[in-house]
C-alpha cells in the first residue's frame, strides 16, 4: 500500500493585523465601549469585510461622505487619512471627531505638506482612487502628481529645473516601488527622497515573510483579505512574480481544496486588514483536509501605536508614547 502523501500548509508570520490596523479598531472599540451612539465612521474603518460588519452588526454606522451625518455627531476618520477639505467639513458641521489615521500615513502627509511648502512639485507612488492616495493628494492638490508605474515617469510634464521629491502610498509592493523610484532618480538627479522609506514596516515584513515561504518550497500561497485591501493584493503579486500562484480568500468558504489538491506544499498568509480569526477558520479547514501546519516566524514585530489622547485613560496618558 503507498504511502499516504503528506500535505504541508506553512503560515507565514508575520501576518495580518498591523499596528496601525490594530489602533484604528481599537478607536471605534473604545468608543463603542463608552456608549457613543450613533457612532459613524468615515469609509471602512479598514479595508476588510468581516471587520466592518463585525461593528455594523455592533451598531457602527459607515459612511462615505460627511453629509450623511447629522450635525454634532461622534465621526471617527478610517486609518487610511483624510484631505484638510474633509477635516474642516467635520470643523463646520460641529462634528466631534476623533482621527484614527495610521501614524505612518500622518507621517506621509506631513511629508507632503513640507515638500510643498519648499516649493517643491511632489510625485506620490500609489493607486488611484484608494482612499489614503485620495487623503494624500488632497494635501497639495495644486503641487502633486499621481504615478503608478515606471511609465508614468518619462509622461510627467514638469518645466526644466523643476524640483521633485516624491513620497509613496504606504500598502505598495517593496519591489514595485523601489523599480518606480529609480526610474525618477534616473529622470531626476536630485530627487528629494523621504528620510525614510514610506512604506510602512509592517508592508514590507509580510511580504518578506511571504518570500520565505517561497523559498522553502510553497507551490500556492493563500492570502486572507479582501478585494479592496491593496497590501493583501500586493502579498499575492509578491509571490506571483517569484512564479507562485497566489489566491486571495476572505475566509474558509473562498478557499476551494480541489484548486489545492495536486499540491503538496501551499502557505498562507493575511492582510495587515485581516483579522486572525478568519486565519484560523482557514487553517482548520485545511487541517480538517488533513494538511498538516506549522508556522514559518522571520521576525518578532513590537511596534504598537497609542490610542488618541482623547480616549486614553490617565494610565495610558503616562505610559504611552506616540
Amino acid at each position: 500500500m503507498p504511502a499516504k502523501l503528506v500535505k504541508r500548509l506553512l503560515i507565514a508570520s508575520p501576518r495580518g493585523f498591523c499596528a496601525g490596523v490594530e489602533r484604528a479598531i481599537a478607536v471605534v472599540d473604545r468608543l463603542l465601549d463608552q456608549a457613543v451612539s450613533p457612532l459613524y465612521v468615515r469609509k471602512e474603518i479598514v479595508h476588510n469585510l468581516a471587520v466592518v460588519e463585525d461593528f455594523r452588526r455592533r451598531g457602527v454606522v459607515f459612511v462615505d461622505d460627511l453629509d450623511e451625518i447629522p450635525d454634532g455627531a461622534t465621526v471617527v476618520f478610517s486609518a487610511h487619512g483624510i484631505s484638510p477639505d474633509v477635516r474642516r467639513e467635520a470643523e463646520r458641521r460641529s462634528l466631534r471627531t476623533i482621527d484614527a489615521t495610521c501614524p505612518l500615513v500622518t507621517r506621509v502627509h506631513d511629508a507632503v505638506i513640507r515638500y510643498s511648502a519648499a516649493d517643491l512639485q511632489v510625485v506620490l507612488i500609489g493607486h488611484p482612487g484608494h482612499d489614503e492616495v485620495l487623503g494624500t493628494m488632497g494635501e497639495a492638490p495644486d503641487s502633486i502628481t499621481l504615478i503608478t508605474d515606471k511609465d508614468d515617469v518619462d509622461r510627467l510634464e514638469f518645466p526644466p529645473h523643476t524640483r521633485v521629491a516624491y513620497v509613496t502610498q504606504t500598502t505598495l509592493s517593496v519591489d514595485e516601488t523601489l523599480d518606480i523610484v529609480q526610474a525618477l532618480r534616473n529622470r531626476f538627479p536630485e530627487l528629494v527622497v523621504p528620510p525614510r522609506s514610506d512604506i510602512c514596516f509592517a508592508t514590507q515584513n509580510r511580504q518578506d515573510a511571504v518570500k520565505a515561504l517561497v523559498e522553502l518550497g510553497i507551490e500556492h500561497l493563500l492570502v486572507v483579505g479582501s478585494a479592496n485591501s491593496s497590501n493583501s493584493m500586493r502579498l499575492c503579486e509578491v509571490a506571483q512574480k517569484l512564479s507562485v500562484p497566489a489566491s486571495l480568500v476572505d475566509g474558509p468558504d473562498d478557499v476551494q481544496l480541489s484548486r489545492l489538491a495536486d499540491h503538496s506544499c501551499i502557505g498562507l498568509t493575511a492582510g495587515a486588514s485581516a483579522p486572525e480569526h478568519l486565519v484560523a477558520a482557514v487553517v482548520q479547514k485545511l487541517r480538517d483536509a488533513d494538511w498538516q501546519s506549522e508556522q514559518i516566524l522571520t521576525l518578532e514585530e513590537e511596534v504598537r501605536f497609542s490610542l488618541p489622547k482623547e480616549l486614553r485613560d490617565d494610565r495610558e496618558l503616562r505610559d504611552t508614547v506616540e
